[in-house]
């Protein structure tokens, strides 16, 4: 395991979910806090995006699957 999650709150609107969640990074010992969205099916966000994101490749995979595994998306 690479990346411990919490979500802090979540909104859901029409389509939309929002996502407030901290992340430690296992293997840099991070912790970090932001937001992301579902827009359908569609993950974005600065925290899991690809070039942006402050956490490994791991984490950051990592917690997209969880995101998407506790939400159903």
């Amino acid at each position: 395991m690479t990346a411990s999650v919490q979500i802090v709150d979540y909104v859901e609107q029409g389509q939309s979910l929002y996502i407030q969640l901290k992340v430690v990074d296992a293997e840099t010992g991070t912790e970090v806090e932001g937001e992301v969205r579902f827009l359908g099916e569609l993950l974005y966000g600065e925290l899991i995006h690809e070039k942006r994101s402050p956490l490994t490749d791991a984490a950051r995979i990592e917690t997209i699957a969880y995101l998407k595994t506790h939400f159903g998306r």
